[in-house]
């Protein structure tokens, strides 16, 4: 369990590792930030499209298996990134990266409850701790190894996983199943196609393109921000390199931990959860308006920066939730569809946020992040009558005698990919 744990947060580290060293990148491979940032879309648009397929693999190949399969391209390709050449090579590893970061992600939950001891909710715990850890000191290592050598963010990240591999292949077991329990769990397992047919859904249609929106505002801010910062520093007469930022983008994950362990379920609970939705997009919106307008003042950029993040922990957790309540579909598919939806919008905002700021301005990325967001309080306020009956019931007691996965549907997720395995 504890391997598991510790490499689901190596897992998320990726998603903010490279942030602080994007402009070291640029200047050692002669790239400009609009290439740079594609380490950021490759990334994200192999992961997003991965998420359709991997309950259908997990359940084919088992927990396991996915994990071993997902650790060892991680491995690979981030040893490669560290050697790449050029851009365009580190851009197609990054995108093997991803692949490897969906067959992970997918399962690391299932894997954790599978393996713990001390109960399902603990384990649970566990693996939201992990989540928090990894975006917090994601940045916070890349700044660190960054400092060093551009190089030095990839490597570390190989070592790291590779130690979490070895340790999951010694002690990762799962109790043995007849050959008829796993052709029965295979027979259960959801379709290659059901992801794709779950979007029919209108409540999670409407719930996806909230998110698609929302993480096109996410990844405009993570992606983009540090050329605004680097360059408001160098403005200002001072030394802004990776360590610097790292510790910027620190204060951000930290922030996102915080708020999305602790503060979104104390507010779900208490205001329901579309108001909770309603009003934290509209906060993010304005943060996003705040920080195209004082794109020059380095203090106000890092402590907007930081201060999103508080907003971001927030409606992770809640749209997550409102996802997991709006169907009555199985929720490893309707988990699959949503990440895999959320994964592809934040792909598009590196991809355009660079040539938008070339075109019109260094505030233009940061004005369409605040637009994406707006029209997301739009759709989500449009098609209301789909999500009507989110949280109409969030803030009630679980039912005495209740099971786990009633208290924490992420177990849902865990148990329909776990029955699969194969030990």
């Amino acid at each position: 369990m504890w391997a598991i744990a510790f490499a689901c947060a190596i897992s998320f580290m990726g998603i903010g590792l490279v942030d602080p060293i994007l402009p070291k990148i640029s200047a050692a491979l002669d790239a400009t930030p609009s290439e740079t940032m594609l380490l950021f879309t490759s990334y994200l648009f192999v992961t997003g499209i991965a998420m359709f397929f991997t309950s259908w693999v997990s359940g084919r190949i088992g927990v396991k298996w996915t994990l071993i399969a997902g650790l060892t391209l991680i491995v690979v390709f981030a040893a490669f990134a560290g050697l790449g050449g050029s851009v365009d090579a580190i851009i197609g590893f990054r995108a093997g990266w991803g692949l490897g970061n969906a067959l992970f992600l997918s399962t690391a939950l299932a894997a954790i409850v599978g393996a713990a001891s001390g109960g399902s909710r603990q384990a649970i715990v566990l693996y939201e701790a992990a989540l928090g850890i990894g975006m917090a000191v994601g940045p916070l290592v890349g700044g660190a190894l960054g400092e060093i050598s551009w190089r030095g963010p990839f490597f570390g990240t190989a070592i790291l996983m590779a130690i979490a591999l070895v340790a999951i292949l010694v002690l990762l077991r799962f109790p043995a199943q007849s050959a008829a329990e796993r052709a029965a769990a295979r027979a259960a397992a959801p379709s290659i196609t059901a992801s794709f047919r779950a979007l029919g859904n209108p409540a999670l249609l409407s719930l996806s393109l909230v998110a698609v929106c929302y993480n096109f505002g996410f990844f405009t801010l993570l992606a983009y921000s540090p050329y605004p910062v680097e360059a408001a520093a160098h403005a200002a007469g001072l030394e802004f390199g990776a360590h610097e930022l790292g510790l910027v983008f620190f204060g951000w994950g930290l922030a996102l931990a915080v708020t999305s362990v602790l503060v979104a379920p104390v507010l779900t609970r208490r205001l329901g959860l579309r108001p909770v939705l309603f009003v934290t997009l509209a906060l993010f919106a304005v943060c996003l308006v705040l920080l195209a307008v004082f794109t020059v003042s380095l203090p106000v950029l890092v402590v907007l920066v930081v201060a999103s993040g508080l907003f971001l922990g927030v409606m992770n957790t809640a749209l997550t939730e409102a996802v997991m309540e709006a169907t009555d579909l199985p929720r490893s598919v309707a988990s699959s569809t949503y990440s895999g939806v959320r994964f592809i919008g934040g792909a598009i905002a590196p991809a355009v946020a660079g040539p938008i700021a070339a075109a019109l301005g260094v505030s233009a990325p940061y004005w369409m992040g605040a637009a994406a967001v707006l029209l997301a309080i739009l759709v989500l306020a449009v098609t209301g009558k789909h999500l009507a009956h989110i949280g109409a019931e969030h803030g009630a007691p679980a039912p005495r005698g209740g099971t786990a996965a009633e208290a924490a549907p992420e177990l849902v997720e865990a148990q329909a990919i776990g029955v699969g395995d194969a030990s």
